[in-house]
């Protein structure tokens, strides 16, 4: 019996012990939260500039979408982008009643965390008015309040005062133009009137040719913006695809920097695994990201082997002589070509007009 109580006792100070070095009012378990790591998206750098990843069209619930800016910043950070714009609907903002504010508050709210994390934020809006002329950002703002005017032509002429870049907003959005996606009167005074720099040839999920026809003939930039409105990673398949940018190439990771590339035109569209924008830098972004040597040739001299590697994150649709590869990131592949074929190449992914696409020639 004694034995036995001496166990006994033995175990409750054990459990006594065990229980002094256990909180038992608050124990932490951190291995179930997500990991906040950013993604890394290879692009590579072309022509002495730094190729930056940039989302220009984008909502918070100070506008009609449905999440705080800082989300914003945290989405852009996490998904690889270097620069982004919140641009909220100046005219439209159904949460008014709840929240309160001007049309600075989003760029206001999102700008400490945007500094401490390496995001470089554009103050902007979106004038938003019916066809003609339709959705309309201005980015680089001073003061975004300046675009709360009646006429929409009061608002541009005060972003264009202001030194901002404007950009015309899904031209083909079929609310506004539901048969054909048209240059209105009100487009080319707009860009006669150097109010009209840059246009989205992809919005959200919208892709339209025809508006990078008028980039390359009218020497405007081309622009690939997500307009996203909820979560970001809620909307888009990320296991297939990057989110929709803007590859911007600055001659630095800064505000400024961004401005000037964007009015010169040096920028290309990325989205859905397609590059769309002018020829040079598309040849510059294909002959950056691949290399491409022989490796071989047949005995009897009828055959050539060449080997195409893919150093970047974007992948590569590549058409010889009828025969289609695709070249996807990091990684390598073989094409063979038979004596008397002809080298040339085209990269269908990536276009230079609503009809044509870059083209190359083997070594």
């Amino acid at each position: 019996m004694k034995k036995i109580k001496i166990l006994v006792l033995g175990m409750l100070i054990s459990m006594n012990l065990h229980a002094q070095d256990l909180d038992i009012n608050n124990i932490q378990l951190p291995q179930i939260q997500r990991l906040q790591a950013r993604r890394t998206i290879i692009v590579p750098d072309i022509m002495g500039y730094k190729t930056l990843k940039c989302d220009f069209h984008m909502h918070t619930v100070f506008s009609d979408g449905s999440v705080w800016p800082s989300i914003r910043v945290e989405e852009a950070w996490r998904e690889g982008l270097d620069a982004i714009s919140i641009t909220d609907h100046i005219e439209r903002q159904p949460s008014k009643p709840f929240i309160g504010g001007d049309k600075n508050s989003s760029y206001e709210m999102a700008k400490n965390l945007a500094d401490e994390t390496g995001i470089i934020l554009i103050p902007g809006g979106e004038v938003t008015r019916s066809m003609p002329p339709g959705h309309l950002n201005a980015i680089f703002l001073s003061d975004i309040n300046m675009l709360n005017k009646e006429s929409w032509r009061e608002a541009l002429q005060s972003a264009k005062t202001d030194g901002a870049f404007i950009m015309w907003n899904h031209p083909g959005w079929r609310a506004q133009q539901p048969d054909t996606c048209l240059w209105m009167a009100e487009h080319e005074e707009l860009y006669k009137n150097k109010m009209i720099h840059g246009i989205e040839v992809f919005n959200e999920t919208e892709w339209y040719p025809v508006a990078l026809d008028w980039c390359i003939q009218k020497g405007l930039a081309p622009i690939a913006n997500s307009d996203i409105h909820g979560v970001a990673e809620y909307y888009y398949d990320y296991e297939k695809y990057l989110r929709p940018m803007t590859l911007v190439f600055a001659e630095e990771k800064t505000n400024e920097s961004i401005k000037k590339a964007l009015f010169a035109g040096r920028t290309v569209a990325f989205f859905a695994d397609i590059l769309a924008g002018q020829e040079i830098y598309l040849k510059a972004i294909f002959t950056e990201s691949v290399s491409i040597k022989k490796v071989g040739k047949s005995k009897d001299s009828k055959t050539e082997k060449f080997e195409i590697s893919n150093k970047s994150h974007i992948p590569f649709k590549i058409e010889i002589n009828s025969k289609k590869s695709e070249l996807r990131p990091n990684t390598t592949i073989i094409i063979i070509v038979k004596e008397g074929d002809n080298k040339k190449y085209k990269v269908t992914n990536l276009l230079t007009s609503s009809k044509t696409c870059l083209e190359e020639t083997l070594p």
